[in-house]
């Protein structure tokens, strides 16, 4: 019975996932009735353990069609009959919004795993009557510098940790753009990026497919989003480091 009582404060809340608004002409998306590329969890099916995955543009697939998002591909590659995903990606997303997000799940999805690809720190999240997400040029982070922005995302992982602590979650964190971060005590891939995982190149000569030159970008229907090859070669270095822990 407790379960089903919610708390409220402002645009925070632990039983309303925000509703998401994203359209554009590249891609018809499958969306559930509240914006999301995920089924929908009212009512919430039974059985399996719910991974929430969060993120900005490059989590949501922006520019691709189903199941060439890392997020889609990685479910390949699991245990189906243990794990059942959930891709809250959010284009345009924070890392204030991902938490807000994060937090919002906790009496609609209960997670027991959860996936963070980290957008650019530099972004924040303006919560006046309605949400503004601050990205790019925007004047009013103009104060920020690398030292606020660095600090901004660790605040975001405490309390990703804190939230998962608290319902007895596991936590994986991976980076979409520049910022990467070793984060102690966590789990982190931190060796590369969604944007620096493609192409992919190794020193060994026996490993043919990977020293080969490649003069073209991979990108997805939009022209600027990372394309399948970066989101293929993600999903899969993902699961190789943690293949053990995802179950």
């Amino acid at each position: 019975m407790l379960l089903n009582i919610g708390m409220q404060f402002g645009h925070y809340s632990d039983n309303n996932i925000p509703r998401l608004k994203y359209t554009d002409e590249f891609v018809r998306y499958k969306i559930n009735s509240s914006g999301y590329r995920c089924p929908e969890w009212s009512p919430l099916p039974e059985g399996k353990k719910n991974v929430v995955i969060l993120g900005c543009s490059h989590t949501y697939g922006v520019g691709l069609e189903e199941k060439q998002v890392w997020v889609d591909q990685l479910f390949t590659l699991v245990d189906q009959t243990r794990l059942r995903f959930w891709n809250l990606g959010s284009p345009g997303a924070s890392g204030d919004k991902i938490v807000r997000i994060l937090y919002s799940t906790e009496k609609i999805l209960f997670p027991k795993l959860i996936i963070i690809c980290w957008p650019l720190w530099s972004r924040r999240e303006r919560l006046e009557k309605n949400v503004i997400n601050l990205v790019n040029n925007d004047s009013r982070l103009k104060l920020e510098n690398d030292e606020t922005d660095l600090n901004n995302f660790l605040k975001n992982v405490f309390f990703v940790e804190k939230f998962a602590e608290k319902v007895g979650a596991k936590t994986f964190h991976c980076f979409a753009d520049f910022n990467i971060h070793n984060i102690p005590n966590v789990n982190v891939l931190n060796t590369t990026s969604l944007k620096h995982c493609w192409p992919e190149w190794s020193v060994w000569k026996n490993e043919k497919e990977k020293r080969v030159d490649i003069n073209w970008p991979s990108r997805a229907l939009d022209g600027v989003h990372y394309g399948v090859e970066h989101h293929t070669v993600f999903a899969n270095l993902f699961y190789n480091k943690f293949q053990s822990k995802l179950k």
